[in-house]
């Protein structure tokens, strides 16, 4: 604990106090490097939440993608956002968070108000908008987060509308690609179920006491995997396609949790 108190006051805020005016003025100036600096962020957070992240596979690049991913912790977007150059999709209440807010701004996260079913078609066309430029948009398709023992249905409905915004925002060329994240050691050992409660964002308790569990927990190994993009046409089914994407997260996620091979069909 003490080796984090004295990175947090003698790197990470430090870092902040650099990073966070440059990327306000990156993100005014909309210079084509504004994905660099959060990366950094990214993998300075790693450390300081004593998570070690391993890669398989990796995004596709240069073209539209929509990545689809399960969703265990918050620090999901730390580890996968150390990784991969990426736009985040959040629930609406984030962007009122203290601080993260602050920050999911400033890495262009595109916020969903998922009571107001009219608010879909502005999310999608803001996606379909930024993956038209040539910029990867993640959608944790669950919808919620889980313990990260086993995957949720995904929500076929925005994959749909974005599938749309893409090619109406002029986007011809589209991928949507499986991601998933998994949590598979604490301090070397496998993580038992018991034991998930220490990494995944439990309803039952209270935002400040997962952080505090967090911040105080041991050593994490968390393995990003990215699967096989697929192309996304405007005339696939959106729930044929979903359930295929939801397939092979769940088939990685199995894999990795079990210590098993990664199926050579789904590394990306």
């Amino acid at each position: 604990m003490i080796f984090r108190v004295l990175f947090f006051i003698f790197v990470l805020v430090p870092v902040m106090v650099i990073i966070i005016p440059l990327q306000a003025l990156i993100n005014a100036l909309r210079l084509p490097i504004w994905q660099a600096l959060p990366r950094l962020f990214h993998r300075v957070g790693c450390i300081f939440l004593n998570l070690r992240v391993t890669v398989i596979g990796q995004p596709a690049t240069g073209r539209a993608t929509l990545l689809v991913s399960n969703h265990v912790s918050w620090t999901d977007i730390v580890a996968i956002g150390s990784v991969a150059d990426v736009t985040f999709v959040a629930k609406r209440e984030v962007q009122d968070w203290f601080f993260v807010g602050m920050m999911a701004r400033l890495q262009k996260t595109i916020f969903v108000d998922r009571t107001r079913r009219t608010d879909a078609a502005r999310t999608s066309r803001e996606m379909g908008e930024r993956m038209a430029g040539g910029n990867a948009v993640l959608l944790f398709a669950e919808g919620q987060s889980d313990i990260g023992t086993h995957v949720l249905p995904f929500r076929s409905a925005l994959v749909g509308a974005a599938q749309h915004a893409m090619l109406d925002a002029g986007a011809t060329d589209v991928l949507i690609q499986p991601l998933t994240i998994a949590y598979t050691s604490l301090e070397g050992l496998p993580v038992s179920r018991n034991e998930r409660s220490m990494i995944a964002w439990v309803k039952s308790k209270s935002v400040k006491q997962n952080i505090v569990e967090i911040l105080s927990g041991p050593r994490k190994a968390v393995t990003v995997a990215f699967g096989t993009p697929r192309p996304l046409r405007e005339s696939d089914n959106r729930k044929i396609v979903t359930r295929a994407a939801e397939d092979d997260v769940r088939a990685m996620l199995v894999a990795l949790n079990r210590g098993k091979p990664m199926p050579l069909a789904l590394k990306g």
